[in-house]
């Protein structure tokens, strides 16, 4: 039941669509090729159980959870209404 003067089923759409471009997000973010053997931030070497798991990966576990506090998300509004256009 969708609200409106939107089609049935649209709401259910406007979810996908947020999932879809969050999942698409996370995978453009991830890392690919070769990993590195020290942090390329910080300079201290990347244990090789990092390595193995997380193909690609450049940066140690610490500096790696500095980046991920800087991430932003987009706040798209699918939705349209009045109340998350005030946000």
């Amino acid at each position: 039941m969708a609200g409106g003067w939107t089609r049935d089923g649209a709401v259910q759409d406007q979810i996908d669509d947020t999932v879809r471009d969050a999942v698409n997000g996370a995978r453009a973010r991830m890392p690919a090729g070769e990993s590195l053997e020290h942090c390329e931030e910080c300079g201290e070497p990347i244990p090789e159980r990092r390595r193995v798991a997380l193909p690609g990966v450049r940066t140690c576990v610490a500096c790696q959870s500095e980046r991920d506090k800087s991430v932003r998300h987009s706040m798209i509004n699918r939705r349209g209404s009045k109340d998350s256009q005030l946000r």
